[in-house]
């Protein structure tokens, strides 16, 4: 009567070739090919397995280790740099790979029981600790500039307007009100700030054609600073205020 073994399952031939390899404590870099050959050979005779796709590839596997063990018997090949071809290289690579992907996959495992053991608590804030958004420092946002400096430049960069009008030539014609667009001047001084990100102040004022645009883009320049998309530093007085971008409108 024949005594039953049961033999041990592997999850393809990589993994029974790994196996035949640590059990025999070879070195992966070289493969006594001829006796992992006939051991690999003989654990397929007794394995009995009814999917016959999986068999499939354990006799693929086969057919390439006596391939390459009748590779070694040969003469060995020699590239075209000159060094030799070692029949093994392919099958060692494909083994390498293949034993980094199984250790990682029981990293992975491990990491999963043991999340397995921890709880997460639900989320019981209350409404006014989530809704909670930190006050803005105006006057950190501000610094050392005040209304009174900004004003100041204003009323310069007014008076510079007033001085070019031609006292003759402005009679003449017909004076009508004057229409802005605050926002296409809006978007304007936006896309001016994200492009230049750091300019002087009585620069961008020097573009615009009116005493309205003026108004107009101060206006804005103070709205910016509000709510702190840009900043304005004037290091001593009198000198040109410099504005730099600090995030995007």
């Amino acid at each position: 009567m024949a005594i039953p073994v049961k033999l041990q399952v592997f999850e393809g031939p990589l993994d029974l070739l790994l196996h035949l390899i640590e059990k025999n404590k070879v070195d992966i870099y070289d493969i006594p090919i001829v006796e992992i050959t006939n051991q690999y050979l003989e654990y397929i005779r007794a394995m009995q397995a009814e999917d016959m796709n999986v068999m499939s590839e354990f006799l693929v596997m086969a057919a390439t280790l006596v391939d390459i063990k009748c590779k070694m018997l040969l003469p060995k090949e020699v590239n075209e740099e000159g060094e030799e071809q070692d029949p093994r290289a392919e099958l060692v690579e494909k083994l390498l790979e293949y034993k980094m992907y199984k250790y990682m996959s029981f990293e992975l495992k491990d990491m999963q029981l043991e999340n397995g053991f921890s709880l997460c608590k639900k989320e019981t804030l209350p409404d006014d600790v989530k809704n909670f958004r930190e006050p803005i420092d105006y006057e950190q946002l501000i610094g050392e500039m005040n209304l009174n400096k900004l004003h100041e430049i204003f009323n310069f960069m007014m008076q510079r307007k007033e001085d070019k009008i031609d006292p003759i030539r402005s009679h003449y014609g017909n004076i009508e009100k004057e229409e802005i667009d605050m926002d296409a001047k809006a978007l304007y001084i936006e896309e001016y700030v994200a492009t230049h990100k750091k300019f002087s102040f009585k620069d961008l004022l020097e573009k615009q054609k009116s005493k309205a645009e003026i108004i107009v883009t101060f206006l804005i320049i103070l709205e910016l600073m509000k709510t702190g998309i840009i900043t304005i530093l004037q290091e001593n007085l009198f000198d040109d205020i410099y504005i730099t971008a600090v995030k995007a409108a």
